[in-house]
């Protein structure tokens, strides 16, 4: 761009990509004189774009915050790689919680696409193919989500009206000190002073927030607000307590039974007999010990083994996540659960045999 205007929006790009530019750095990239770039920097501050004049040997120009955006310059990769992620933020809901701001902003970028830009981006989109249908579930509120954030980064206390899995309404006061992304659903990790504990709550369950004076200490150690999450999902106050002991290792375990699902300790006693009386006097097994070296890979004697702790509201997808583990085990409770997975192996036998359905 040899014209003016073309050079001050040259001049606003490069100034955009960050740092401090010396004056003579800019005229040389932008082939005038430094005369003329205090003239073009005339021009962006006439436009309300607020460029910081830095004096001194090693003095310059850079941008700084305003009150509001300045035009964004794009290059072609940061062009596709912003419109890349709201399309991908749009699917999984990440971007749900800003409303229609995420489809507006995609729509500005892609009406000022050079053609060839326009054809990658168009490539793109036809090419790829997902294998699950745009998130369905409900986003949290623009407003709670950055209500929430503030509080968090504050250390401030804020109070909620909440409502459960179970459809019942409440008001709360939280002390927040983290927010999660599990599964594109937003979480909040937070001590309820109430009751004296850390719970965790869906964003999109909060219909109203607001932040209280004062301010709190958030939980001190090494805890992985994250890590929590899944622990609390793993002990969540369900209808049955699961203990099955499993020989493998945790890597093994948790392909099938990941941390959201299972709390996973190692069983510091030696080992599991072959057959244990439990409260139903029997206890159900894989049967691994007649499969010889194979058994020593995947689990047998000689691997350790672990506990295997589940809050569940059913039992029934218990059976088939055991037989996909493939790994020796012995339920320990609930009687029930014996009974599901017996049954199970006994339809799995009948259906295996020549001739029968």
């Amino acid at each position: 761009m040899n014209r003016p205007t073309g050079r001050v929006l040259t001049l606003l790009e490069l100034l955009q990509s960050g740092g401090l530019r010396t004056s003579a750095e800019l005229a040389d990239r932008l082939g005038v004189d430094t005369r003329t770039v205090r003239r073009y920097v005339d021009h962006l501050l006439d436009l309300d774009i607020p460029v910081e004049s830095v004096r001194g040997r090693y003095g310059g120009y850079r941008l700084a915050r305003g009150y509001r955006l300045p035009p964004l310059m794009l290059g072609d990769d940061e062009a596709l790689a912003v419109l890349l992620g709201l399309l991908a933020g749009g699917r999984s809901g990440l971007t749900a919680a800003l409303g229609p701001a995420g489809e507006t902003a995609a729509a500005k970028i892609r009406r000022v696409l050079p053609a060839r830009l326009a054809d990658r981006l168009r490539n793109v989109l036809d090419t790829v193919a997902f294998t699950a249908a745009p998130d369905q579930d409900p986003a949290p509120d623009a407003t709670v989500l950055l209500t929430v954030s503030d509080a968090v980064a504050g250390h401030r206390p804020i109070a909620v009206a909440y409502t459960d899995r179970g459809g019942v309404r409440t008001d709360r006061t939280l002390h927040p000190y983290a927010i999660v992304n599990h599964r594109d659903r937003w979480y909040i990790r937070a001590l309820d002073p109430a009751i004296g504990e850390e719970r965790s709550f869906r964003l999109d369950r909060i219909t109203g927030v607001r932040t209280l004076p004062g301010s709190f200490e958030p939980p001190v150690g090494d805890g992985d607000p994250a890590q929590g999450l899944l622990t609390g999902f793993a002990t969540a106050d369900y209808r049955y307590e699961v203990t099955i002991r499993v020989q493998g290792t945790a890597e093994q375990i948790r392909t099938r039974f990941p941390a959201s699902v299972a709390i996973l300790n190692a069983v510091e006693e030696g080992g599991a007999d072959d057959f244990a009386e439990g409260d139903s006097g029997r206890t159900a097994r894989s049967g691994r010990r007649d499969r010889g070296d194979r058994g020593d890979r995947r689990g047998g004697e000689s691997a350790p083994w672990q506990r295997l702790e589940i809050r569940a509201e059913r039992l029934d997808w218990i059976p088939a996540t055991l037989a996909a583990l493939d790994l020796p085990f012995q339920i320990e409770r609930p009687a029930e659960l014996r009974d599901l997975v017996l049954a199970l192996s006994e339809r799995l036998a009948l259906r295996a045999r020549p001739g029968l359905a």
